[in-house]
């Protein structure tokens, strides 16, 4: 499921992102004031993302949270869409506030504990994953992800082009491995079955439905007699052992390829 973000109206949705102007203004009807407001709105909508999914999001469903009706919350934002776009930039609050205490560490140190941050960040609101990244919200939050690690990159000597590209580089990597870390731990509620359980439970068929198996491919047999496929953690699942350790070479190669582009702190590039 991948879900758009930006899909409100533009004007009234960055005008709430970035709180320009206040939150809009409440019912001046007789009677007491509201005691709804747009961020209690949209922190009980980050909970039910948090708890039952994506698919779970919904006024109603907000509304029902909050013991109010999902009209009522129209006063505080204007439509499901709307409320996606504060949700993502609200949960990526708790992000940015992780990174920008790392920037005063080595560039080395605190770009692989901005990516570690990400990586922990995605797997407790695991539906941020599923809003798509080619239409980011431009909220404030993340641009304070993308600051702390310009910043860190930019002061390192990497130049301006290579800083963007290397936000880009990272960020995707995380991103696309912490899915599968995401999708793992979802599946067994999803089918009834543990994730090492269904993985033992067809690759111990290779040997009957593949007798030639090694054979027909040497090198991941070898491979696999050397552990390469071995979960050496009885307490985590495979695969997302795997997709963190495979995470950590990622991140090891790349910054071994961003410290070749370094130059002295000056903002050039090197060509």
């Amino acid at each position: 499921m991948v879900v758009y973000a930006g899909q409100g109206d533009a004007r009234r949705s960055m005008a709430l992102l970035w709180r320009h102007g206040g939150e809009p203004a409440q019912r001046t009807a007789p009677g007491p004031k509201p005691e709804l407001s747009v961020d209690l709105v949209v922190n009980t909508a980050v909970a039910v993302a948090d708890e039952e999914g994506m698919a779970a999001l919904s006024m109603r469903a907000v509304g029902e949270r909050l013991g109010r009706s999902a009209m009522s919350l129209y006063t505080y934002v204007a439509s499901k869409n709307e409320l996606l776009d504060l949700m993502y930039d609200h949960a990526f609050a708790e992000l940015a506030d992780a990174v920008e205490g790392e920037t005063d560490r080595p560039w080395r140190a605190a770009t692989t504990a901005w990516a570690e941050h990400l990586w922990r960040f995605s797997l407790r609101h695991p539906w941020t994953l599923q809003v798509s990244h080619a239409r980011p919200v431009l909220g404030p939050h993340e641009y304070r992800i993308f600051e702390a690690l310009a910043l860190v990159l930019h002061r390192a000597g990497l130049g301006p082009s290579d800083v963007r590209n290397a936000y880009g580089s990272l960020f995707n990597l995380v991103r696309g491995l912490v899915r599968t870390s995401a999708e793992a731990r979802q599946a067994q509620a999803a089918t009834g079955m543990a994730e090492d359980d269904w993985w033992y439970a067809r690759s111990s068929q290779l040997g009957q439905v593949a007798p030639d198996f090694d054979t027909r491919f040497p090198t991941l047999a070898a491979l696999s007699r050397g552990g390469a496929f071995t979960n050496d953690d009885e307490g985590e699942p495979y695969l997302e052992q795997e997709a963190w350790e495979t995470l950590r070479f990622g991140l090891e190669a790349l910054l071994d390829g961003i410290e070749r582009r370094l130059t002295p702190a000056t903002g050039r590039e090197r060509h």
